[in-house]
């Protein structure tokens, strides 16, 4: 059985036969769920099996993008509503310790959702550090304006998610915070000098370099690469996130159909490919786009296929939680600085 260098998702809450099809003849490392297709608790867990059934392999890797805030696939009333990660940054300019602690319960809460219903994988934290004026597309998604905070608290968010028997995915490297457009629409260009990026946007993700998984963003960095995104840049792959950054993990692309990205999809997987990234990821579930990824993917194999292995190799059994007190203190701790459960 040979794996593909490529992660998917699906259209709705439920595996149709023509994308169980897909998976069993593609062979993709994993699946990532999106809200379209998180809507019970059975529901999901049918998903993932099936999935899993389809790939014919039972631990295949499930992911989600579970932050909190706005981005929260799992929604009340089925999972509670979690804050975002600007409310572990005002805890913490208040009292270091509880900002860390929050972040923490705030990771092994997730967690524990998410195993319930299969997932393994979790694309938090988000380490992009806040510039004012910027996009919202990060915007209240970061810890913070201080680097040396944001890889604080987002250490503790990532120790919080693997004490719950999951993989953390630091993003988006090696930096999103300075973009003054969303890559989602647009591609992002940033002219900041090396020497403050190195301050700055990349000093988080380096503090965090031995986490196992990381996601790349879609933005240009005009002083090291001038015409090409993140994810598609041999050079940043290279000289900064395996360089200067140092990270040794599994890296993951940011969605290969987000308008940032140029060329029809079988292109942007190539392109992603020859730039050092492991993996390609797409998310939106349309199965001729998912084709076209598959097409263009590569085996999971050599130095990719090892960090894929590696990064698996590190979940570990979940540690013991009293959920009802643990939730009670994430709440009383965010209600300290304003944020208020909206069910």
């Amino acid at each position: 059985m040979v794996v593909k260098a490529f992660i998917s998702g699906v259209a709705g809450p439920r595996l149709e036969p023509e994308e169980a099809a897909l998976f069993r003849d593609e062979q993709p490392w994993g699946l990532i769920l999106f809200k379209r297709n998180c809507r019970e608790p059975a529901e999901i867990r049918d998903l993932v099996a099936g999935f899993r059934e389809a790939v014919g392999r039972p631990d295949a890797p499930v992911l989600i993008d579970q932050e909190g805030g706005r981005v929260q696939r799992l929604q009340p009333p089925n999972w509670p509503p979690y804050p975002p990660g600007r409310t572990f940054g005002l805890i913490a300019e208040q009292d270091e310790g509880k900002g860390i602690r929050a972040a923490w319960l705030q990771g092994r809460l997730m967690g524990a959702d998410l195993a319930d219903v299969g997932v393994s994988i979790d694309c938090v934290p988000v380490l992009d550090v806040a510039v004012p004026g910027v996009t919202d597309a990060i915007g209240n998604r970061s810890f913070g304006g201080d680097p040396q905070r944001v890889a604080t608290l987002g250490r503790a968010m990532a120790e919080g998610m693997m004490a719950a028997g999951l993989l953390p995915t630091m993003k988006h490297m090696p930096g999103h915070g300075r973009a003054v457009v969303d890559s989602h629409y647009h591609l992002p260009v940033v002219d900041a000098d090396l020497d403050t990026l190195v301050a700055t946007d990349f000093a988080p993700f380096a503090a965090l370099a031995d986490l196992p998984i990381g996601m790349t963003s879609h933005v240009v960095y005009r002083t090291i690469d001038p015409e090409r995104p993140a994810t598609t840049s041999p050079v940043i792959v290279r000289d900064i996130i395996r360089g200067r950054i140092s990270f040794r993990g599994l890296l993951l692309s940011d969605d290969v159909s987000m308008n940032a990205l140029s060329g029809d999809y079988g292109e942007r997987a190539r392109a992603i490919r020859d730039a050092g990234v492991d993996i390609v990821l797409h998310c939106n579930g349309r199965i001729e786009e998912m084709r076209a990824v598959a097409d263009a993917s590569a085996a999971l194999a050599g130095e990719s296929g090892e960090r894929a292995a590696r990064a698996l190799s590190m979940i570990r059994k979940p540690e013991p939680l009293d959920r009802k007190a643990a939730r009670e203190e994430l709440v009383a701790l965010a209600n300290s600085v304003g944020w208020r459960a909206a069910a």
